[in-house]
């Protein structure tokens, strides 16, 4: 029975990790959307964004499975990641710097799946959960290397 219970516990907190992550992806993006006067880069960002919102989608499906309900960052993170993109963005709009403020929130989100990818290992985890966390860090690596080609020059 016990077994059962951890089982469910580490699935969860990796879900947990994964909805976190994806939900404050799209908060960035639809923070930034407004600054974005390039069309190339307005594309991009709505194609990230729906790629975003369907990894959440699966995520609290599969957090709905286990019986825990989906938890976004607290009001707090939320809004301090809103008044620094507003601030930084009041400096420099331009695509280039954009583009760079996309990559280092994709590389923060990397770095943190990174890190619910280690804990899970050997653990209980459900394989879906670790696929579905491995999937989000492979997307946010593949975002990285695809801004830095077509934005960073």
């Amino acid at each position: 029975m016990s077994e059962t219970l951890t089982v469910n516990r580490k699935t969860a907190e990796v879900l947990s990790s994964v909805y976190k992550n994806v939900k404050m992806a799209s908060d960035s993006i639809l923070n930034l959307m407004p600054k974005v006067r390039d069309e190339q880069l307005k594309g991009e960002m709505t194609t990230q964004l729906s790629v975003f919102d369907a990894f959440a989608s699966r995520a609290a499906k599969m957090l709905a499975e286990e019986g825990v309900k989906p938890e976004e960052e607290n009001w707090m993170t939320r809004m301090g990641a809103k008044w620094g993109a507003m601030m930084n963005t009041m400096r420099d709009s331009t695509s280039t710097h954009l583009a760079e403020m996309l990559v280092e929130g994709a590389t923060m989100g990397v770095n943190d799946m990174l890190r619910v990818l280690r804990e899970a290992e050997n653990s209980t985890a459900s394989e879906s959960a670790v696929k579905l966390a491995r999937d989000v860090c492979a997307y946010e690596e593949k975002l990285v290397d695809e801004m830095r080609a077509n934005f960073l020059r």
